[in-house]
């Protein structure tokens, strides 16, 4: 429309005799969500399937919807369904539509080649509709999107028959507060009088000194009572464990986003609108973004992580195969449905502050608040009744959105709330380490790893953070479960200017398999073996040792392997996909089997104990408070389990009401999969203490209610208050000697996913996934089914759909779900089915009730999905003449998969290097 112009009405027509319109659009994901790339395209024929009328309209490709007119001209005159006009119409849209690789939105080559392979499948579906014989109206059935049938599930475990309790599969007991909206989370608590809001001033430069800050147009705005700076810190400015990072900066910026000022104002709305007023002048400093970058320019912290074992160059002499090659997955944001957030109340009198926190680690929270503050520990108090959602993201980086909330209520007496809009929670905080790694390996010509060369390297941002502990992580799961006779592992941490990257679901493991996986896959490639068959070939069996020198004991995969293999069909679904491949030309589909170890254990050894206290009260009811966070997994339901069992009383009778560092004083955070292991053995231990003073009264008052029981107990003096406490056995591992025990046991798993591929679009769908999971002896079988199924879910995302993207300025691109797409109900599997390993032996697992940690483990199993989508680019590339090895980063987006297949619409997509040169891309990974 013209400026001036007015849409006075809409007109839509019946089709005519011979004329056909179909729309196309592909998104970053199945649904919900907005298209890259649409089209709404139209052709009329006459009755010699001539073609009299054409009409190509584009979205996506231009600021505003554009018409091919070169390509409609193209058309009209031509016989539709001569392969003549197909070409000249696909060569005119190509030209006309090309975009320049610096376009605004990025995926230049992507967003063009969509414009092309749209073209074509409506040639396709329009010839069959109009009954006209050419080769691709034969294929408009693989080129119609399918209708997606509703998904199914199976969850197979045995039951419990020896316990009351414990192992049964009991709904979560907040299940059904969390889905009427009836539970409470940080921000849902009523507000106190006078209480402030916080408003975070943040950096609009990645790296620059800061030369002045000036708040007066935000201090006059109505409403604004304070504007904090790094002056007012009345303690300690700098926090995490290294003392690396400022809690607000007092002369240098680090990231795009850094919080470099605090506003604190009466409403939230005003708080934001005047942090957005507050002046910062800077003096703008070199910048490293991404991993690739920072390891040419040497930007490392000072720490190395090594593993070598054996000769590695003696092996790679006597190998059959020597290669060499990069992989590379990148970050991801965790995205949980509840934001960071805090309230601090102070308590007017010798310091005091209590802080209500949406953290995993409320011991941290309390310690740096009184750090901060300049005031004993003791002073504060954290409290967590839960949390929406954690995933490692809250940490160790809710810390900080705590003490901002602690520092406005220590300088102005009143209760201070900070809730993060996503945006800001994305911008401030950090996500999961991208990682990159050069390997060389050397292998039989059977595929068999006779030693293994990596240098890997996480990208880890502005600060130490938990970087250290991610890299070793990363650096010890590389072998995942292949044994490697000569390993030479060695892993660094850049620094760059990012958020400072932290904690996420399976903390280094997924990116440390992931790594080797890709390896697996590339020699595969080159010696023609199924990649499956190398995994096989290469799995551990027991008694085997570990590049950390650990002996596998407990060791199930090989058992797990089979099982799976034989239940889930694997064989004959490989022989029916290849099949399907033969007979499909533009959906392919995609097999792969998995394997996964992860080691459970805290990497810092004094992390590795847990507390509780349990009081029975007068009238039979318990209290239980242990070192856990809730943030959705199941904790609670699980110690209040373990109570119950030991105690000898129903569930009914636990209760837990929240995580407080006056009940559960020094506390290791949530995390490492560890938290089941480390406060269900010391609940155990306090209930076993009170089971044994009440033995007495229970034998003296056979059938008596508990009630009764607890009451004379308690008139009788007996203590009816017990503490426990946990520390791992044998636990520590020495990395400079190569010595110790690093994990104490190993969660295992073994996945199938197949998909199918639109390979014109990148499009896929996860028709199945089938997973068996060694959990030890589970304390409740329902919730663990939940957790494997919640993880792959994740893996998946990580590994297909989430693209963490930034501006070349440092700024973040993917600050939202408008940009950032997590899975949605159209990416889930349409079958999904999940096993417990039953039966196997637990007698050397030394854990409560001797149960596993399965928070993390599955998540890897989600890259199922990836190395399936692999699998099946691989065969389209085979089918058009595209040989050797396939290099293929994470995640594999549409636009990733779509270009991989390098058929001849995505060939006239390429841009030359030479149209690059001296052009910065839209948006880059880092």
């Amino acid at each position: 429309m013209r400026a001036g112009e007015v849409l006075v009405s809409v007109s839509v027509p019946f089709n005519k005799e011979g004329e056909v319109i179909r729309a196309f659009k592909q998104a970053k994901r199945k649904d919900d969500d907005i298209a890259i790339v649409t089209c709404g395209l139209r052709i009329r024929v006459d009755e010699n399937q001539r073609v009299v009328d054409a009409a190509f309209a584009y979205g996506g490709v231009a600021p505003t919807t554009v018409l091919a007119h070169a390509a409609a001209k193209a058309a009209v005159g031509g016989t539709w369904g001569d392969r003549e006009v197909l070409d000249r119409v696909l060569g005119a849209c190509q030209q006309e539509l090309k975009l320049d690789y610096a376009v605004p939105g990025g995926m230049a080559e992507y967003r063009t080649a969509l414009t092309t392979s749209f073209l074509f499948k409506f040639w396709a579906v329009s010839c069959c509709a109009l009954r006209i014989a050419c080769a691709e109206s034969a294929l408009a059935h693989e080129l119609n999107e399918e209708e997606r049938v509703v998904s199914k599930a199976r969850q197979e475990y045995a039951p419990v028959e020896d316990r009351a309790i414990v192992g049964k599969g009991v709904a979560h007991l907040a299940a059904l507060k969390q889905v009427t909206g009836e539970a409470r989370y940080v921000d849902d608590m009523p507000p106190i009088a006078g209480e402030l809001h916080v408003g975070l001033v943040l950096s609009t430069r990645a790296h620059a000194h800061i030369l002045g800050i000036n708040a007066d147009k935000a201090l006059a705005l109505p409403g604004v009572v304070r504007v904090l700076t790094a002056r007012d810190v009345p303690g300690e400015n700098h926090w995490n464990i290294f003392k690396d990072e400022e809690i607000l900066p007092a002369d240098t910026v680090h990231y795009y986003g850094q919080p470099l000022a605090l506003v604190l104002a009466t409403t939230q709305k005003t708080a934001q609108e005047a942090a957005r007023l507050v002046a910062v002048a800077y003096e703008e400093l070199p910048a490293v973004l991404s991993i690739r970058d920072a390891v040419a320019q040497s930007s490392f912290y000072d720490e190395t992580r090594q593993l070598i074992n054996g000769d590695v160059d003696k092996a790679l002499a006597a190998a059959d195969l020597v290669l060499e090659g990069e992989s590379y997955c990148g970050a991801q944001e965790h995205f949980y449905l509840e934001t960071m957030g805090a309230i601090a109340v102070p308590k007017g009198e010798d310091g005091e502050m209590e802080v209500f926190a949406s953290t995993q680690n409320p011991t941290e929270a309390q310690m740096v608040v009184a750090e901060v503050l300049g005031v004993p520990a003791s002073r504060v108090v954290c409290r967590v009744k839960r949390m929406g959602g954690g995933f490692g993201g809250k940490e160790s980086r809710s810390v900080l959105i705590a003490a901002f909330a602690a520092l406005g209520a220590h300088h102005t007496g009143r209760s201070v709330r900070i809730a993060l809009d996503r945006d800001e929670d994305m911008q401030v905080s950090g996500q999961r380490h991208p990682f990159y790694g050069r390997w060389t390996v050397g292998v039989t010509k059977e595929g068999r790893i006779l030693g293994l060369r990596a240098r890997i390297y996480s990208n880890g941002g502005f600060s130490h953070d938990l970087s250290i502990g991610v890299l070793e992580r990363a650096v010890s799961h590389l072998d995942n479960c292949y044994r490697m006779p000569a390993t030479d592992f060695v892993g660094r941490v850049c620094r760059t200017n990012t958020q400072s990257n932290t904690a996420f679901r399976s903390f280094g493991g997924c990116q440390g398999m992931f790594l080797s996986e890709n390896m697996l896959c590339e020699v595969a490639d080159r010696l023609s073996l199924s990649v499956d068959h190398v995994r096989e070939i290469n799995l551990y069996r027991t008694g085997d040792v570990t590049p950390f020198s650990q002996k596998l004991d407990d060791w199930n995969v090989p058992q797990m392997w089979a099982q799976l293999k034989s239940k889930a069909c694997y064989d004959e679904r490989r022989q029916a996909v290849d099949e399907f491949n033969r007979q499909s030309t533009h959906r392919k589909r995609g097999l792969a089997m998995l394997p996964t170890k992860f080691g459970i254990s805290f990497g810092v050894k004094h992390l590795n104990q847990g507390m509780a206290l349990v009081h029975v009260y007068m009238d039979g009811s318990v209290l239980v408070a242990h070192g856990g966070t809730e943030m959705g997994q199941g904790l609670h339901t699980k110690m209040a389990m373990v109570a119950a069992e030991t105690l000898e009383l129903p569930l009914e009778s636990i209760f837990i009401s929240e995580t407080a560092t006056n009940t559960a004083a020094n506390t290791s955070p949530t995390a490492a999969s560890a938290s089941s292991d480390l406060n269900g053995f010391a609940v155990y231990n306090a209930c076993k203490e009170l089971a044994d003073r009440l033995r007495p009264y229970r034998e003296r008052m056979a059938g008596e209610p508990f009630a009764k029981i607890a009451k004379v107990a308690y008139l009788d003096r007996c203590n009816l208050t017990a503490a426990g406490h946990y520390c791992t056995p044998d636990i520590g591992f020495n990395w400079m000697k190569n010595e110790g025990l690093l994990y104490f046991y190993f969660t295992q798993g073994v996945a199938i996913a197949e998909v199918e591929l639109d390979t014109l679009t990148g499009s896929h769908s996860t028709l199945r996934v089938d997973i068996v999971m060694d959990v030890g002896r589970s304390l409740n079988k329902a919730i663990d089914i939940g957790q494997i199924e919640g993880a792959f879910a994740q893996g998946q995302g990580w590994t297909t759909t989430e693209e963490f993207l930034y501006f070349p300025n440092g700024r973040l691109f993917t600050t939202g779900p408008g940009n950032y797409k997590i899975p949605s109900a159209m990416d889930i599997p349409r079958d999904f089915r999940v096993d417990l390993l039953e039966g196997s032996d637990t007698s050397v697992l030394k854990t409560i009730f001797s149960s596993k940690g399965v928070g993390e483990p599955p998540l890897f199993l989600g890259a199922s999905v990836f190395f399936a989508l692999r699998d099946a680019v691989l065969a389209k590339r085979r089918e058009v003449g595209v040989p050797g090895r396939l290099v293929m980063e994470s995640p594999a987006t549409p636009e990733i998969l779509r270009m991989a297949c390098e058929d001849q619409l995505a060939q006239m997509a390429r841009i030359p290097g030479v149209l690059k040169e001296g052009k910065t891309p839209f948006v880059v990974r880092i």
